[in-house]
């Protein structure tokens, strides 16, 4: 009898900067993530419940796009703007299911211009 692995939800993503205080400030108190652990050269954010955690890195460069599921993506979309974040492209849905949700997304970028998104569902 084979014994079977589940695997659970995501504990943690890790993602390099090139400058830990700047990243730090910004994912805090632009983004309004809070802040778990500091050590040095790293920071450690809670995101929903999944642990996101910077690491400094003089090669910091391309990484994987991290979605942020927000309840309603107008309004975090606008509180963003209001606090300097350039978005690439504003909140517009990118597919609708049979029952009339609508998935939304809104990109932007962080302090080294690489990709961020929100993303919620809409219902109709």
């Amino acid at each position: 009898m084979s014994q079977r692995t589940l695997l659970g939800p995501i504990g943690q993503i890790a993602r390099t900067v090139k400058d830990i205080d700047a990243a730090k400030a910004w994912y805090r108190d632009v983004l309004g993530l809070p802040l778990l652990i500091e050590a040095e050269g790293m920071a450690f954010f809670d995101a929903g419940g999944t642990r996101l955690y910077l690491q400094r890195s003089e090669h910091a460069g391309p990484e994987s796009i991290l979605y942020f599921r927000v309840a309603d993506i107008k309004a975090t979309h606008v509180d963003l703007v209001a606090k300097g974040v350039a978005f690439l492209q504003p909140p517009h849905a990118v597919h609708r299911h049979a029952d009339g949700a609508e998935e939304w997304l809104a990109f932007f970028a962080d302090p080294e211009e690489r990709p961020l998104a929100l993303m919620a569902l809409v219902q109709p």
